[in-house]
């Protein structure tokens, strides 16, 4: 939707700043008039009009660097929430409904995005009883390194344990889940929230799944329906016409939505982190800065070594290529990834890089890449395990082995499909949150930092596709191994 936008020229923001900012003015104005019970004078008055000026200018200023990039107002928003923590304190937990309202409508569109998604994805498979070695061993490596990227973010949040000290209130049902059983996971799958004999109750059908919000068994039914779907022949070509308009659809509805993010997230950094200092005081507040540091610390190094020991070892170890080579060859690849945050984004290039410079086969190459940017999320699934487990450290849960477990499964199957949606791990992570029966409002501890770590899981899941392509060559097609000098 940004390309229908004018170009975002000097005088265009200086012109959308003005007014942004007049509007602010407007507002501060009437909003002062309403709390004092005075149109303008007075040193009541002029206490409360300039810190609202100031604090709505802020959302001024964020709304005119939207204009120039969704990056840019979500920076922006970050920079002026911190901002306006420390000149406003807890002044600024009033302006926490904005950063809800954004959750919420994200929260409203989770079930058709991913039942539209998740089918369009499986089916973009073809007949799945025809997948044949090549994309049978595809689908079999994405969900293996997808699995084991989660199960290592799962073990380093373990290890370190980032969210411990924080006092987050409101966890509500959660604990119920924390102490879940194996028996309880499996029942999970068909909407349970536990054994019945036991006192669990159970969804009587996938719609009161839906209007549960349980999202275990939504994932795996639209998982389910799409494979059915792909082998009833013509039968299913108006389903599929129906399930792929409504999954573009939805795609539009979500880019709408993020719209809202630079906004969303100055309301629930500055109201989250606001209150904190006014509360709980400095002491509090330094704690939580450094909770979100070591959160990104054990992010990033999930992300390290998914990418930069266990990806390279696959390549090496299945395709003999020198690794090192074929990383230079997609250097280009990784560094477009990381600036634009667009696995899809990077498809031509993947494909260049996989042909031309590293050599791969092009029947490999043409069916691996473009499907990865569909069903491969290696690094946002890793990401998503540790920011659940990020959460419930913070609300103070102690998640049992199957409750962590649900969280691996969870993160492992939305992975499927959900990598074409706009910004796919901040949504995908509120299913997984709902999964699990974290609250969804932890998702404000994180978004500080969620625009940087976009860009590094992104990089993540793009490596992910480009050695998944000479993986399968090898075993999808059956070429001979090369040499382990060759490129």
């Amino acid at each position: 939707m940004e390309h229908d936008r004018p170009r975002a020229t000097p005088a265009l923001i200086a012109q959308r700043l003005g007014l942004y900012l007049g509007v602010a003015a407007l507002l501060a104005l009437l909003i002062t008039w309403g709390d004092t019970g005075t149109f303008v004078g007075g040193a009541a008055w002029s206490d409360v009009f300039w810190p609202r000026l100031a604090q709505l200018g802020m959302i001024a200023v964020i709304l005119t660097m939207q204009r120039v990039g969704l990056l840019s107002g979500i920076v922006t928003g970050v920079v002026l929430a911190f901002t306006a923590v420390v000149a406003f304190e807890g002044e600024m937990a009033s302006y926490y409904w904005i950063g809800e309202f954004f959750l919420h409508a994200l929260k409203l569109i989770i079930v058709p995005l991913v039942v539209f998604a998740m089918i369009v994805g499986v089916t973009s498979l073809g007949d799945v009883r025809k997948l044949g070695r090549l994309g049978g061993r595809t689908v079999i490596y994405y969900v293996l390194t997808t699995l084991v990227a989660v199960v290592i973010g799962s073990v380093l949040v373990n290890i370190f344990r980032p969210g411990e000290g924080i006092t987050l209130e409101g966890a509500g049902h959660a604990a119920d889940k924390a102490a879940a059983g194996i028996s309880d996971l499996v029942l999970s799958f068909v909407g349970c929230t536990g054994d019945p004999a036991k006192g669990g109750t159970c969804d009587t059908n996938i719609v009161d799944s839906m209007a549960n919000l349980r999202m275990l068994p939504i994932i795996v039914f639209s998982l389910v329906f799409g494979a059915v779907l792909t082998t009833i022949g013509d039968k299913s070509k108006p389903v599929l016409a129906f399930c792929e308009g409504g999954n573009d659809a939805m795609m539009k509805v979500v880019h709408l939505i993020m719209l809202l993010a630079p906004v969303g997230v100055f309301g629930l950094v500055a109201g989250r982190f606001g209150t904190a200092l006014a509360e709980h005081g400095t002491e509090t507040f330094l704690h939580e800065i450094g909770a979100l540091a070591g959160y990104s610390g054990t992010v990033l190094g999930g992300l390290a070594i998914h990418g930069v020991v266990v990806l390279p070892l696959i390549l090496y170890f299945t395709t003999r290529r020198n690794v090192l080579r074929y990383v230079r060859g997609n250097g280009g690849v990784l560094l477009t990834a990381f600036s634009t945050a667009s696995s899809a984004a990077t498809i031509p290039l993947t494909l260049e890089a996989a042909e031309e410079v590293n050599g791969v086969d092009r029947r490999a190459a043409q069916f691996v890449i473009p499907l990865g940017a569909t069903v491969n999320m290696n690094g946002t699934a890793l990401y998503e395990a540790v920011a659940a487990l990020f959460i419930a450290q913070a609300y103070g849960i102690e998640l049992s082995f199957a409750a962590q477990l649900l969280v691996v499964v969870t993160a492992t199957l939305a992975a499927i499909g959900a990598a074409g949606i706009p910004e796919a791990g901040l949504v995908t992570l509120v299913t997984v949150l709902h999964a699990v029966g974290l609250p969804t409002e932890g998702v404000g501890l994180i978004l500080a930092i969620d625009w940087l770590l976009d860009r590094f899981r992104t990089s993540v899941n793009v490596w992910g596709d480009a050695v998944g392509a000479a993986v399968i060559e090898r075993y999808g097609l059956g070429a001979p191994a090369p040499r382990p000098n060759d490129g």
